[in-house]
């Protein structure tokens, strides 16, 4: 799979940008974007695989094109075609979120992007950079994550965008909404964890 499949948009189409280090990509990942996609009503969702967070250490970090690959290798072992691995950002010449989604917005007029996030990521938004201004971007959904789902409904994030917050039920009215709006996915959680997974590889690396 080329990097690029599937980064072919016409608008109106409601495609979800998910963000991060995929550092490794998991079936973590894979439960969580069909997830968005379901609930969401989504024709896409596009793995956003980032040259460095900003916010993390590059300690560990696996190069990106090691991680492309492993994203593409497991997208394509689900079967998924609605799932795209995108170096996306590196094309952009973007390192910030708010960078990203307005040049994609810019590129692709027309099509209805929600930025899907993590309640993890929930927690931490108001350290990204101009996170207010991606708030009134782009609609946000929010997937629940093991020890911190109920923690980022009382975040200050979440707090701030109580006023444009949907329920879960509508969750599928939410590409079409206008920003800002907000709505906490509801589902199963899954425990798959990249920082776990690097641990595993280097205890057994060292046995």
């Amino acid at each position: 799979m080329s990097s690029r499949r599937g980064e072919f948009l016409t608008p109106g189409m409601s495609v979800g940008l998910m963000g991060g280090s995929f550092n490794p990509a998991h079936e973590g990942h894979l439960h969580v974007a069909r997830m968005c996609l379901k609930a969401l009503g989504l024709d896409r969702v596009w793995w956003l695989v980032s040259p460095q967070n900003p916010l993390k250490s590059d300690h560990d970090m696996a190069p990106l094109e090691k991680r492309m690959g492993d994203a593409r290798a497991l997208v394509i072992a689900a079967g998924e075609k609605r799932i795209a691995v995108t170096d996306i950002e590196i094309r952009l010449h973007t390192r910030y979120t708010i960078d990203t989604v307005t040049a994609l917005r810019k590129r692709h007029p027309g099509v209805n992007f929600v930025w899907l996030m993590g309640a993890d990521n929930m927690l931490q938004f108001p350290h990204w950079a101009r996170w207010r201004d991606i708030a009134a971007t782009l609609p946000i959904a929010v997937y629940p994550r093991p020890g911190f789902t109920l923690k980022a409904r009382l975040s200050p994030a979440a707090m701030l965008l109580r006023p444009v917050t949907i329920e879960a039920s509508d969750a599928l009215l939410l590409p079409h909404l206008g920003a800002p709006a907000l709505v906490f996915l509801e589902g199963r959680e899954h425990h798959a964890s990249a920082t776990a997974i690097r641990a595993a590889r280097r205890s057994k690396g060292a046995s």
